[in-house]
């Protein structure tokens, strides 16, 4: 079983926005498997559903992004996944939009949502597809880049790199990193 689980921030204000490019992932691999009937649990919404013969747990922690670290560890847990079957997608400032980079392990680079979840899993090795969005433009905060909707090309981009992450992540599954990487990366 793996669980799956997309980095974002609840509520209506951040529908669409960057920072939520893990949720929206998560709701395109919903999409694909045909899960339609998500719950409450562990502080997270969360689906299952199966691809090419394996189980999976769809989440979208509901803890906002910093402290995603709890809902994930608690359905770690509940589901019995280890590290090695986690799979947490999310935005990433240095890869340019519209593209995706796959990769197991390695630092959080300031991502307060990855920093939870090596906090509080006690290791850093877990599968990581990381959504491009770019750095902001001139002298934009980068809090208010993260928390803004894409718009017109930067909005074409985003849906592209969020359908080739829903791709990678159903990729990933059925035949493992090296091939993922060579392929998507």
């Amino acid at each position: 079983m793996y669980l799956i689980a997309g980095l974002g921030n609840p509520g209506g204000e951040y529908e669409h926005t960057r920072h939520n490019a893990g949720f929206d992932v998560v709701d395109a691999l919903a999409d694909e498997l045909g899960c339609r009937y998500w719950k409450t649990e562990g502080g997270a919404l969360t689906a299952r559903g199966a691809w090419r013969g394996e189980d999976v747990v769809l989440a979208k922690p509901q803890s906002y992004m910093n402290t995603s670290g709890g809902p994930v560890k608690t359905l770690m847990k509940t589901y019995g996944v280890d590290a090695d079957h986690l799979i947490v997608i999310h935005d990433e400032l240095d890869i340019d939009p519209g593209t995706i980079r796959v990769k197991f392990g390695g630092g959080h680079a300031g991502h307060n949502g990855l920093r939870s979840i090596g906090d509080k899993l006690g290791t850093r090795d877990w599968y990581r597809v990381r959504v491009g969005i770019g750095r902001p433009p001139g002298r934009k905060p980068v809090v208010d880049w993260v928390l803004s909707q894409p718009k017109k090309d930067d909005l074409e981009a985003f849906q592209h790199a969020v359908a080739l992450g829903s791709d990678a992540v159903r990729f990933l599954v059925e035949h493992g990193l090296e091939k993922t990487q060579q392929k998507y990366n």
